[in-house]
C-alpha cells in the first residue's frame, strides 16, 4: 500500500513539475506567482498598440507597477465590493458563453426553421384565450375536452371550430386560415401547423397569451414575398345590400380609371383608397408572404404578374383593387439563421428555454453531473397538486425534503433547500402555470451551476480565456485604487492643489493678459440691472450657485477666466473690443460682475486644468514610489530572456 501511495505521489509531482516546465514562473508579486503566458500575453498586446515597441525588459518595469497596484487594490478591499464582484460576474459570463454554446443543437433549430421557411402549409386551428389571471387550468381543460370530442367521439372540426373558437377571423370558416409562412407566428403554433400530419389532430399548443389546437393541412413550396399597392372601398359592418351593391360600383369605377392608366394607380389610391395608412404611401404595403393578409386578397396578389392589376377582389373590409409591383424570394439561410439567433436570446420563445437544456446537457457530460429525476419529479408534482405557497418553501426550503439532493456534480450533492433559497417566491395555486414556473426554475438553476462549473475549468485549461480574466480583473483593480488614490485625490484635494500651485507658480506662464470675472447675459436691460442690485459688490461661490438657480430662464451666469480675443463679448467688456450683442439671441444685455485683467495666473482656479493634470501626476510619482517600497518583487531573469 505504502508503495503505490509513493508511486501515486510521485506521478502527482512528475504532473506538477511538467505543466510547471509549460508555463514557468516569470516574476513574483507581494508573494503572488506571475506565469510567463501572463506575461507574454500582455506584452504582446501592450505593443501592438505602441508605435515603437518597448523591450521586454522595458515592459518589466511597467508590468511591475501594473501588478503591484493590481496588489493594492486588493489591499484597500477594492475587489470585494458588490459592484466589482457584479461586473466580473458579468464579463465572466460573457466572455465563457461562445465556449459553452451549443451549436449543434442551434443549427438543428436553423435547419428546422430553414424547412419550414422553404414551405407554406395550409393553418386550421381552434384558438382559446388564456387567462388573464395567470390560472389557465380550466382553459387547458376546456380545450382538451373540445379535443377529445374531435378525436374520440367523432364531433365535426367545422362546426366545433364555429362554435368555441376565440379566433373570430377563421371561426366562421372552420378555423381555416389559409396558408401560412414561416418565421411570423409563435414557435410552438408555427411548428404544430408545419408537422402535424395532414387531417390529424396536434395536442393542446401553448403560446405566451393563447392555447391552440392544430388540424394538419396541405404543404406547398413557398411563394416567397409579394411587394403590391392597392385601394380599398371599405363596406360597413352590417350594411344594407344597397350600400354594397354602391361601394362596389365605386370600386369598379376606380378599377376603370386605374386600367386605363395603370401610371395614375398611387395617385387615386391617395386620393380615394379608405386605408388611411396605406394611402399615405400612394397605396403601397409592405412586403408580405403567405399568411399575412386576408385570404383572398393573399390568393390575388400572388396570382398577378409584376405590373397587373386585379378586378376589384372582395374581402371581409370590402372591395380590394390590386396592383403588384414585384416578388421577392423566401427567406435565405442566411436570414432564417439570424432569424433563429435572436429568438434563442428572446425569453418568451420556447427556443430560449430549449437552447439552455441543451446547453446544460452538454455542460453536464462534461462535469460528470447528473439530476435526480427522482426527487425532481415529487417537487413537481407536489406543486402540481399544492401549488407554490408558503407551505412548498418550508417543505423543500427548510423541512426534511430540503436536504434531499437534487443534483450532482461528480459526487457533490446540491439540494433541494439550495435551490429553493435561490429563486423567487411566488404564491401560485395549484396549476400547470405552477409546475411551468418551477420547471423554468429549475431549468435556470442547473444551467447556473453547469456555468460556473464550465468558467472554473476555463479559468483552468483555456489560457486565452484565463489571460482576459486575469487582465480584466487586475485592469478593474489598478482603475479602482489609481482613481481612489491619484485621479480622485487630485480632482478634490483643495489645499494639495494650491500647495501645489504655490510652490509650481513660474511653471504657469501666460503671453496675453486674461480678463477674470462673471459674465452675465439678461433677457434684458431691466433684468441686468435688477441682478446687479442683487450681486452687490461681493458674492461667495454659494452664492452665485443660488442666483442661477434662482434666475433659471431669465439670466445666466458664468465665471471666466480668458485670454484677450478668446471671447468676443469679453473682449467688448473688458478691453475696448467691437460691440457684440450677447451670443444666445434669447438674451440682450449683458455685463461683467466682479470684473478683472490678470497679467499672469493669481490662483489655482486661473489654470485649474493644467494645474490638476500636473498634481495627478505628482501623486502617481508618489504612489509609484510608495508601491515600490511596500510590495517585493522577485524577478526570474532566466525566465524573462525566454521571452520572444
Amino acid at each position: 500500500m505504502k508503495k503505490r501511495l509513493l508511486a501515486g505521489s510521485a506521478l502527482a509531482a512528475a504532473i506538477a513539475m511538467a505543466w510547471a516546465a509549460k508555463d514557468p514562473v516569470i516574476m513574483t508579486v507581494n508573494g503572488v506567482d506571475i506565469p510567463l503566458s501572463e506575461f507574454e500575453y500582455l506584452y504582446h498586446k501592450n505593443n501592438l498598440q505602441q508605435a515603437v515597441p518597448q523591450t521586454v525588459e522595458e515592459y518589466a518595469e511597467l508590468f511591475k507597477l501594473y501588478k503591484m497596484k493590481a496588489a493594492e487594490g486588493r489591499a484597500l478591499g477594492l475587489d470585494t465590493t458588490a459592484d466589482f464582484r457584479s461586473e466580473m460576474e458579468k464579463y465572466r459570463l460573457e466572455l465563457a458563453m461562445p465556449y459553452m454554446t451549443d451549436s449543434t443543437s442551434i443549427y438543428a433549430l436553423v435547419d428546422e426553421e430553414a424547412r419550414f421557411a422553404a414551405e407554406e402549409a395550409s393553418a386550421t386551428h381552434i384558438m382559446l384565450f388564456k387567462s388573464g389571471k395567470g390560472d389557465n387550468t380550466r382553459v387547458h381543460a376546456r380545450l382538451d375536452s373540445i379535443r377529445n370530442e374531435i378525436v374520440k367521439n367523432g364531433a365535426s372540426w367545422d362546426e366545433m371550430a364555429r362554435t368555441y373558437s376565440h379566433d373570430q377571423a377563421s371561426a366562421k370558416s372552420g378555423g381555416n386560415m389559409g396558408y401560412i409562412s414561416a418565421m411570423k407566428y409563435p414557435y410552438a403554433f408555427e411548428k404544430a401547423v408545419f408537422e402535424t400530419p395532414e387531417g390529424e389532430v396536434s395536442e393542446i399548443v401553448e403560446t405566451p397569451n393563447t392555447m391552440h389546437i392544430v388540424k394538419g393541412g396541405k404543404h406547398r413550396p413557398t411563394r416567397g414575398k409579394v411587394l403590391v399597392s392597392h385601394i380599398l372601398k371599405l363596406v360597413p359592418p352590417g350594411a344594407s345590400p344597397e350600400v354594397e351593391a354602391a361601394v362596389k360600383r365605386s370600386a369598379d369605377s376606380l378599377y376603370n380609371v386605374v386600367v386605363a392608366n395603370p401610371e395614375s394607380f398611387g395617385i387615386v389610391a391617395r386620393d380615394n383608397s379608405d386605408d388611411k395608412s396605406a394611402s399615405r404611401n400612394m397605396g403601397r404595403l409592405p412586403l408580405f408572404g403567405a399568411g399575412e393578409m386576408v385570404e383572398e386578397f393573399d390568393k390575388a396578389a400572388f396570382a398577378l404578374a409584376d405590373g397587373e392589376i386585379s378586378k376589384p377582389v372582395k374581402s371581409r373590409f370590402g372591395w380590394h383593387i390590386i396592383q403588384r409591383i414585384q416578388g421577392a424570394p423566401g427567406a435565405s439561410r442566411e436570414e432564417v439563421k439570424a432569424f433563429v439567433l435572436n429568438r434563442i436570446n428572446n425569453p418568451q420563445d420556447p427556443r430560449y428555454m430549449q437552447n439552455i437544456k441543451n446547453q446544460t446537457s452538454q455542460m453536464m457530460r462534461r462535469h460528470s453531473a447528473r439530476i435526480d429525476d427522482f426527487v425532481v419529479q415529487g417537487m413537481l408534482d407536489y406543486a402540481a397538486s399544492n401549488g407554490l405557497d408558503s407551505t412548498f418553501y418550508a417543505k423543500f426550503g427548510t423541512g426534511p425534503d430540503s436536504k434531499k439532493a437534487i443534483m450532482y456534480i461528480g459526487k457533490t450533492p446540491l439540494d433541494c433547500g439550495y435551490f429553493v433559497s435561490r429563486i423567487t417566491h411566488l404564491n401560485i395555486p395549484p396549476s400547470a402555470d405552477a409546475v411551468n414556473y418551477l420547471n423554468d426554475g429549475l431549468a435556470y438553476f442547473f444551467n447556473r451551476r453547469m456555468q460556473e462549473m464550465e468558467m472554473e475549468r476555463l479559468a483552468k485549461e483555456e489560457p486565452e480565456y484565463r489571460n482576459l480574466i486575469n487582465e480584466y480583473h487586475d485592469g478593474s483593480l489598478l482603475f479602482a485604487a489609481q482613481t481612489k488614490k491619484v485621479w480622485d485625490k487630485g480632482m478634490n484635494d483643495t489645499e494639495g492643489l494650491k500647495a501645489y500651485f504655490d510652490a509650481h507658480r513660474d511653471d504657469y506662464r501666460w503671453d496675453k493678459p486674461h480678463a477674470k470675472g462673471y459674465l452675465v447675459q439678461a433677457v434684458d436691460q431691466a433684468m441686468a440691472d435688477s441682478l446687479k442690485q442683487v450681486l452687490g459688490t461681493e458674492a461667495t461661490d454659494e452664492r452665485i450657485q443660488a442666483l442661477r438657480k434662482e434666475f433659471r430662464g431669465k439670466a445666466t451666469i458664468d465665471r471666466v477666466c480668458v485670454a484677450q480675443g478668446e471671447n468676443k463679448m469679453v473682449d467688448y467688456l473688458m478691453f475696448d473690443g467691437e460691440k457684440v450683442s450677447p451670443k444666445n439671441t434669447k438674451y440682450t444685455a449683458m455685463f461683467m460682475f466682479s470684473p478683472s485683467v490678470a497679467q499672469q495666473p493669481e490662483e489655482v482656479a486661473d489654470v485649474r486644468g493644467q494645474v490638476t493634470t500636473d498634481y495627478q501626476n505628482e501623486l502617481e510619482r508618489q504612489w509609484n514610489d510608495e508601491l515600490k517600497r511596500k510590495y517585493k518583487v522577485k524577478v526570474n531573469k532566466k525566465v524573462l530572456q525566454k521571452v520572444k
